[in-house]
């Protein structure tokens, strides 16, 4: 259930990274601004269970991929094989500190 927070804070991360570059008035500024906060709420509570610095980086990895993922769908934001091979390595990356971290969920 933990990991399920940490999936979701880095989607709804997603989120608050591309409002930044649309948000254009009060409204839609005070939106970006809850979106954070649940993304961080979600994170904070995973790493009371969870190891911080694996949590963290499967946090940023899911935002920092999806973030680039987005750019080149919604606004066209070139793919070009540099940016592709260093995506696959940050996922390699972040599975393999997945996989080689064991911890001991509490409820």
């Amino acid at each position: 259930m933990q990991w399920l927070k940490v999936i979701l804070a880095g989607l709804i991360e997603v989120l608050w990274v591309t409002g930044l570059n649309i948000a254009d008035s009060i409204w839609s500024w005070t939106i970006v601004v809850i979106i954070i906060g649940l993304s961080f709420f979600l994170v904070i509570s995973a790493c009371k269970s969870l190891p911080v610095g694996t949590v963290y980086a499967v946090f940023v990895g899911i935002g920092s991929v999806g973030t680039v993922i987005v750019d080149m769908l919604i606004f066209g934001d070139p793919l070009n094989i540099i940016k592709l091979m260093l995506i696959c390595l940050l996922v390699i990356g972040i599975i393999g500190l997945k996989l080689s971290t064991s911890e001991v969920e509490s409820q």
